[in-house]
Order: structure tokens, then C-alpha cells, then sequence
């Protein structure tokens, strides 16, 4: 029903944006991902919006691009996995880890997650495994993968725990790619994080 917004930033904080169309302000629930990266108030912003309507309930939210919107729609489909509780992992997980954990089968990533137990955790991976392997994945070429290609062993390991570190999937997808995939996780990262060091100097 609501696609996107696109119009003027008038408030904004972690969680919870509302944006002006048309003179009407339409609030949204966010990632603190998409709360924090959207830009300054007063400024033209676009979101990818999803109408959340549940009994009585009807919010808006809005996410900072297409692959953050597919996982809170996987998310919410779930019984038991509610808006506030899809919003809350995709807070922690930024859009390519979550895939790649569930993909990989770790559930235990997710009880890390505030409101997350052990239960969901394990219905999240049981029931979106299969669903997540097949979406795709973006390159940093710009080309689209399964996940299932990406979440494979020592790789997809060492991917996941970089993505931690504050490292974007573009920075270190090239450089994992040409190292030995029969590698231990440890030693990617580390060789990983030396290349990277050293393009810096």
C-alpha cells in the first residue's frame, strides 16, 4: 500500500523518524541503522516503507534500502516474531549478517539480541534457512549471489565477524575472495585485516 517516502526530515531520533509529504508528517519506525544514517533534519530523504497492520495495530516503518525491508518482511512472518522484535535484530544485525547467520545456521548470534531467546532464535534459523540461502546477496561489483554461495564455512565466518568489527561487506567480499577458502577463520581475518592495513599506510 506504501511503497516509500520521499520529502522533508522533520524529526528524527534512534528508532523513529517522521518524514513531511504533501504537509502530512508520517512517523516511522526505524532501524537505529536507518534512524542514524538518514541525514539532518530539514534535509529531502527517501525510505523503503512497510504498512504494518496487526488487530488494532497499524504503524509505518521505513528502512534505508530493499534488502533491510526483505528481512523485516522474512522477520515478521514468523509466528511469534513481532515487529518490535524484527526491528530489534535488524538493529544489532545490519541486513548482510543477519542473512549470512541464519543462512549458516547460528542461532546463538541471535539470542545476543535484546528479547531474543534461545526458542526464537531457533525458529528464526529453522524456518528462514531455506528462504535466506536463495535471496540474493549484493557484490561489491554490483552483480547479485544466493547467500547460500557467500555463507559457506571458514569464509563466511570470517565475513560475519568482520561485518562486527565495523567493516562494510564491499571493503573485505574482494579481498576474502582471492585468500584460500580452506583457510581457518582466523587466519582470513587476519590476512584480511593486514590488507586492508596496508592499503592504508
Amino acid at each position: 500500500m506504501l511503497y516509500s517516502l520521499r520529502g522533508k526530515l522533520i524529526h528524527k531520533e534512534p528508532g523513529l523518524v517522521v518524514i513531511e509529504c504533501g504537509g502530512v508528517g508520517y512517523a516511522c519506525r526505524t532501524t537505529y541503522a536507518a534512524s542514524g544514517g538518514i541525514g539532518e533534519t530539514g534535509r529531502e530523504v527517501f525510505l523503503y516503507t512497510y504498512l504494518y497492520v496487526r488487530d488494532e495495530n497499524i504503524e509505518l516503518f521505513g528502512f534505508s534500502d530493499q534488502q533491510e525491508l526483505r528481512c523485516f518482511q522474512l522477520l515478521i512472518s514468523i509466528s511469534g516474531v513481532g515487529s518490535k522484535a524484527a526491528l530489534s535484530i535488524l538493529s544489532d544485525l545490519e541486513p548482510t549478517r543477519f542473512m549470512l547467520t541464519v543462512a549458516a545456521g547460528d542461532s546463538k548470534v541471535l539470542t545476543k539480541v535484546k528479547g531474543i531467546g534461545a526458542k526464537t532464535a531457533q525458529r528464526i534459523v529453522l524456518e528462514l534457512k531455506d528462504k535466506i540461502s536463495k535471496e540474493p546477496l549484493p557484490q561489491p561489483d554490483g552483480s547479485y549471489e544466493p547467500v547460500s554461495r557467500t555463507a559457506q564455512g571458514s569464509v563466511a565466518e570470517a565475513l560475519s565477524a568482520l561485518l562486527v568489527l565495523g567493516y562494510t561487506q564491499g571493503e573485505v567480499t574482494p579481498i576474502l575472495a582471492a585468500l584460500d577458502d580452506q583457510l581457518p577463520a582466523a587466519e582470513l581475518i587476519k590476512q584480511t585485516l593486514r590488507t586492508i592495513g596496508n592499503r592504508k599506510k
